[in-house]
């Protein structure tokens, strides 16, 4: 089976839950090629679980209903960077620049050679499948609002982005609880640690001011705040903060031993300390609805603590908390891949019952 996987490359959430599939699906006998786009470079780090020879990845294709203009970006390609347009795969050449560029690209991406197209909410393969009558299958976490689960902040674009922003013929939803829905457990992969440090804070806000984070940390002395940033600081950083690029195997390792996290709300990163049983802190970035959203089902949960903006008071509160225990989510890939071998894609619902029926969920949870 020949499988071309769309995976929208505009954050880590969408590439962590790509490289855990790429993983399960390798062990299977399989033929997958990725197509990542929508992403700035410096966000793709680790990207080694895709394979050169099967990555086809574009990180200046803007969103298929989003505003603006594409200037013409780099393509990579089994590991050869090409400019102002690029030869995917079957010779097919993208064309890039503003809304009449994206319907080109999705026209241009041929998928004859392909029996399925997976797809993590990115929409030029999700289009393209539609097109030209190829099975798609979507896994993802924006599937999950399309069920009646915690939702804040949206409006009818958001649901008609959801149903249309990236249309396949399956959609499995992945989420921390099942809210009475057919949705997933999270994937999640996260490092073993013999040793946990209750004072150390992995702090990951990339959408904030480098030197701002720097400076709201330097007042909590008595905790050592690993930080990561895609941005240095300016000015001089306290002692007790450490900064650090973004590293995929070093956040791992510093996710696991670390005392909690303080995070936006983006779903992969809490879904990781709720495995973990770190307290978590969110800082939903404004005017996002899938953070505000995440934030409203981890306060409905009592999951986590959440802030609007950086509030001293709330990180003191915040920092005197317990720790939660630790929520075994079993290994979603694994059972996703073995449910894409086996072909019987209709029976999506007794596949979620399956995996929920694993985890034991906190009771103050139900």
């Amino acid at each position: 089976m020949r499988i071309l996987y769309g995976v929208q490359a505009s954050g880590h959430s969408h590439i962590r839950r790509a490289r855990l599939m790429a993983k399960a699906l390798s062990r299977q006998d399989l033929h997958v090629d990725f197509f990542l786009s929508r992403g700035a470079p410096e966000y793709w780090v680790d990207m080694a679980a895709f394979g050169d020879d099967h990555l086809c990845a574009n990180p200046s294709l803007s969103p298929l209903f989003g505003g603006g203009a594409n200037s013409s970006g780099t393509t990579l390609l089994n590991g050869a960077t090409l400019l102002n347009g690029a030869t995917l795969l079957n010779g097919t050449t993208v064309v890039r620049g503003g809304m009449l560029g994206r319907l080109r690209d999705i026209h241009a991406l041929e998928l004859s050679g392909y029996d399925l197209v997976l797809n993590d909410f990115e929409p030029i393969s999700a289009w393209a499948a539609k097109r030209q009558g190829v099975p798609s299958i979507g896994i993802s976490h924006q599937a999950a609002w399309m069920h009646p689960v915690p939702k804040q902040g949206g409006h009818w674009w958001n649901e008609l982005r959801l149903h249309y922003f990236a249309p396949v013929d399956i959609a499995l939803g992945c989420h921390w609880h099942h809210f009475g829905c057919a949705l997933l457990p999270p994937l999640v992969d996260v490092a073993a640690c013999s040793c946990e440090y209750p004072h150390q804070i992995l702090v990951y806000l990339p959408s904030e001011d480098a030197d701002e984070i720097a400076r709201f940390l330097a007042a909590f002395k008595d905790y050592q705040f690993l930080v990561y940033h895609p941005v240095q600081p300016v000015r001089p950083i306290a002692a007790h903060i450490n900064w650090h690029s973004l590293n995929h195997d070093g956040f791992k390792q510093h996710l696991a031993c670390c005392g909690g996290v303080i995070s936006h709300g983006g779903f992969e990163l809490a879904s990781e300390a709720l495995t973990l049983g770190k307290k978590l802190l969110v800082k939903p970035v404004r005017g996002q609805f899938e953070q505000q959203s995440n934030a409203a089902a981890l306060a409905l949960m009592a999951a986590a603590e959440s802030m609007a903006h950086l509030d001293e008071a709330v990180v003191k509160r915040w920092l005197r908390a317990a720790s939660p225990r630790p929520i075994a989510y079993p290994s979603v890939a694994t059972a996703l891949a073995d449910w894409v071998q086996a072909g019987d894609w209709q029976r999506s619902q007794l596949l979620c019952a399956q995996l929920w029926q694993q985890v034991s969920l906190p009771e103050s949870w139900r």
